[in-house]
């Protein structure tokens, strides 16, 4: 038995696919914008002290007292880190359901957040790297042989075998983690608060240092596009269309690694954004990456800002960190995806 888990564009043509008329898709792209914006706004309203809307717009426009500016302005950092990791995990996940057509293809279940983390763990434990900018030049090498590794190991075995040499990588990697952050305590107090996934606690200097990687990685998703419609097509498809399959894969595999290390390095492993914000996308504009990518980078942002307000809410004074109500949001996703995978004999 074989799973026919490919993603295939929507409708027919010659890689291009048809998402609809172009008013509806202007209009759930206004939508959508208008959802970022009300997450945006939900942001830096909400945290240990409830800000106003109003008072908000007094900050906005310059007109909020001095307290008031303060709360609010310490809240920014954490929101643009929010839309910017938001935005790379989402893409990444696209990009990686698009390479492989393999619709459980994402950075956690593949083993990237795990060579992340072992990356970083490892540039502090032995080489001393502190600070987000050494942590993302350790976590993009361990990211990058682990994405490596995982598709070697599951070449030509279907999605089935790719997430399993993930889950191999990703339990021999958590291994190695924990023997060395049990053996160096002070690798594990950095380590620990990293590990669950948090936007808190994280300056301008993180997102200064992780905003590069993610504006390029974005940009070259969205080349991309064309071509991985030709790939969703088919081998000889693609060929016989002019698209290079080996490329687009190495490219499309590069690009989303490096874009989802870059995420994790700055707000550690945050599970299922990259799997669920693909399958949300493509629901609402079919399966033309060329729609479905930007969208993706409209739907990260907003899923990951509202799960970091819900975390705040509900265990207000104190915050429940993103990763973990990701997390739950997450784990029915993944059951829908599976339940969807078709299977033929």
């Amino acid at each position: 038995m074989t799973a026919d888990t490919r993603v295939r564009p929507a409708g027919t043509g010659t890689g291009a696919s048809r998402t609809g008329p172009a008013g509806r898709i202007a209009a759930l792209f206004a939508g959508c914008l208008v959802l970022l914006v009300v997450a945006l706004f939900a942001s830096v309203m909400f945290g240990s002290r409830t800000t106003s809307f109003g008072d908000v717009v007094d900050v906005l426009t310059g007109h909020g007292d001095p307290y008031l500016t303060t709360v609010v302005e310490s809240r920014y950092p954490r929101t643009a880190l929010g839309v910017l990791a938001g935005m790379c995990l989402a893409v990444a996940g696209t990009l990686m359901q698009g390479v492989t057509r393999n619709p459980l293809a994402d950075p956690g279940l593949l083993g990237i957040n795990a060579g992340a983390a072992a990356g970083i763990v490892t540039g502090t434990a032995f080489a001393g790297a502190t600070g987000s900018w050494a942590a993302l030049w350790w976590a993009l090498p361990g990211a990058l042989l682990v994405g490596v590794f995982v598709h070697v190991l599951g070449a030509g075995g279907g999605p089935v075998r790719l997430v399993l040499a993930g889950a191999v990588l990703s339990a021999v990697l958590g291994a190695y983690i924990q023997a060395v952050t049990l053996g160096k305590p002070k690798v594990f107090d950095s380590y620990r608060y990293w590990v669950v996934g948090a936007l808190g606690g994280r300056g301008w200097d993180v997102f200064w240092s992780m905003l590069p990687f993610g504006v390029l990685g974005v940009c070259v998703a969205l080349l991309l596009g064309p071509g991985l419609n030709a790939l969703a097509l088919g081998e000889e498809s693609a060929t016989s269309l002019g698209a290079d399959p080996a490329v687009l894969r190495a490219a499309g595999l590069v690009t989303a690694t490096v874009t989802s290390a870059a995420a994790t390095a700055a707000v550690g492993p945050i599970a299922f954004v990259g799997l669920g914000v693909p399958h949300i996308a493509r629901a609402l504009v079919g399966g033309d990456f060329r729609v479905q990518i930007g969208f993706a980078a409209l739907l990260g942002p907003t899923l990951l800002l509202a799960a970091d307000v819900v975390g705040r809410i509900l265990l207000r004074p104190q915050e429940l960190m993103v990763g973990v109500v990701t997390a739950f949001v997450g784990a029915p996703a993944l059951l829908f995806a599976v339940r969807r995978m078709r299977v033929s004999t």
